[in-house]
């Protein structure tokens, strides 16, 4: 409320054609926040919120914190499985979508519309948040199950860098200064799209709303000079503007979120698009854990900027240059996963957060991922982790992207199945990769089959979903699939 205040007349939000200032915002606030009163909501309970990227989705979220209220954003898309796990212990929702079946939840349904039309007395509203209760449930992307609730309290939540200028790290203060227009879009239930629209806020910027997100369409239409982009979605970008310029000229800052950049596509979206690329690395448990500037070394993630151990199996610290599994402290972690004691007790302890990913520190301090500690393919009772795989695979001149899952095998339990999205032009070949697999990681890791698709299929959030990978490879012999991860050329096997 600072914030907007401070802004006054100064356009904050562009939306639908109109721009809405940083006092007309606060209005919005103040009338949302004394309409969730009058019903009743305050510290402690539970509100959902269904909701776009616009201004009044954002006035809504931030009035719902005013009250003190447990604030849960579902993002669209979500199946009703983890809907229902998310909203459970909510009395109140608000949305902004006609109809569905949110429209029968149980307890109070507030169309937007209605929360906004409350009479504004002009006053500040009394803050009622208490430092230690939860803040809002931040959900996982469920890439692997059904998302988790992760609670963060009103401490945590505070204490976070986005709206601190004071605590910025340096590659944050880089970013900062790039965000002139930040183009948003989907949900402000993402964590990542509230967390940088919350930055470019705190740096004088504008948050612009992309319907529909289509790039580089948008950032051309709406002159945006930052926007938060995947891992696909930056391969498909850098290929288009190949073959087709657009103006980009306005552009400073691509985010790149959810999932790793191999070094290759890194340098490659660099020879197109500038020196733009911003590779963040964090967790809905932790928050922002690392983030590589342009001008850091392709491939590493920069500096962390908060506390972080590499450790062995035994749970001891590695020295540098030695591969681990990533345990961190930040400011703004959860506390734990909402009413889930017994997943809680698995990654977080003694005020450390087990990441389950995989990755060094170098003799400079830069943070490199490896891989995740889930995502194995088990040969011959032998553990062996995907990441080294896909990146090796997506190294490969012929490789535009590169996802590996388990296929049961019946001579070794299970073997390497790759996913792989050509290069413009190019068709791998099965013997090239598993020759250049078998050389580097050993043959175990090589290959047993090769499938070309067109783009991998994503999930809700954005990332690449490889349970979707295993159903088509289930089904890879037959029909040609339609939609994202559709078969471009059948299988290759040996």
């Amino acid at each position: 409320m600072d914030l907007l205040g401070a802004a006054g007349e100064r356009p904050v939000f562009e939306h639908a054609g109109r721009a809405v200032s940083g006092e007309e915002l606060l209005g919005m606030v103040r009338r949302a926040a004394g309409c969730l009163r009058r019903h009743g909501v305050g510290p402690g309970d539970g509100v959902a919120m269904l909701l776009g990227v616009g201004p009044e989705a954002f006035a809504a979220i931030t009035a719902a914190h005013t009250v003190g209220a447990r604030v849960v954003g579902v993002r669209p898309g979500l199946p009703e499985r983890g809907r229902s796990r998310l909203l459970r212990d909510t009395g109140v929702t608000v949305t902004d979508r006609a109809g569905g079946p949110d429209a029968a939840r149980p307890g109070l349904v507030l169309p937007l519309g209605e929360l906004l039309s409350a009479p504004d007395d002009g006053r500040r509203p009394r803050v009622a948040g208490r430092p230690r209760d939860v803040a809002r449930l931040l959900h996982t992307s469920g890439s692997t199950g059904v998302p988790k609730a992760c609670a963060q309290t009103y401490a945590a939540m505070t204490a976070a860098w986005a709206l601190r200028p004071d605590a910025w790290p340096p590659a944050i203060r880089e970013l900062a200064g790039r965000m002139d227009r930040f183009l948003v879009f989907g949900t402000l239930a993402s964590q990542v799209m509230m967390e940088y629209g919350l930055l470019a806020l705190a740096a004088g910027g504008t948050l612009v709303t992309a319907d529909p997100p289509d790039l580089p369409g948008a950032i051309v239409r709406h002159r945006a000079t930052a926007s938060v982009i995947t891992v696909p979605r930056l391969v498909k970008l850098v290929a288009d503007q190949r073959a087709s310029p657009a103006d980009l000229s306005s552009l400073r800052a691509l985010m790149v979120s959810g999932s790793p950049l191999e070094p290759g596509r890194l340098r490659e979206a660099a020879d197109v698009l500038g020196p733009v690329v911003f590779h963040g690395y964090g967790q809905t448990e932790t928050g922002m854990i690392s983030m590589a500037t342009p001008s850091d070394v392709p491939g590493s993630l920069g500096v962390p900027p908060v506390e972080l151990e590499v450790r062995d199996g035994s749970g001891r610290p590695v020295p540098p240059g030695t591969d681990g599994e990533l345990f961190v402290r930040t400011p703004s972690q959860s506390t734990g996963y909402w009413r889930e004691p017994g997943l809680t007790a698995g990654v977080f302890a003694g005020g450390w957060v087990r990441t389950r990913d995989l990755g060094r520190l170098d003799a400079g301090g830069r943070l490199w991922l490896t891989g995740r500690t889930r995502d194995v393919i088990i040969v011959n009772a032998e553990v062996h982790y995907a990441g080294p795989v896909e990146r090796l695979l997506a190294g490969h001149p012929a490789v535009a992207e590169a996802y590996v899952v388990a296929v049961p095998d019946a001579g070794t339990g299970e073997a390497v199945h790759a996913f792989v999205v050509p290069a413009a032009g190019a068709v791998p070949r099965l013997d090239e990769l598993r020759a250049l697999v078998a050389g580097e990681l050993g043959g175990a890791c090589a290959p047993t089959r090769l499938t070309l698709i067109d783009e991998v299929p994503l999930t809700p959030a954005g990332k690449p979903d490889k349970r979707r990978l295993t159903a088509l490879r289930d089904r890879s012999g037959g029909p040609s699939p339609r939609g994202p991860g559709r078969i471009r050329h059948g299988d290759q096997r040996p």
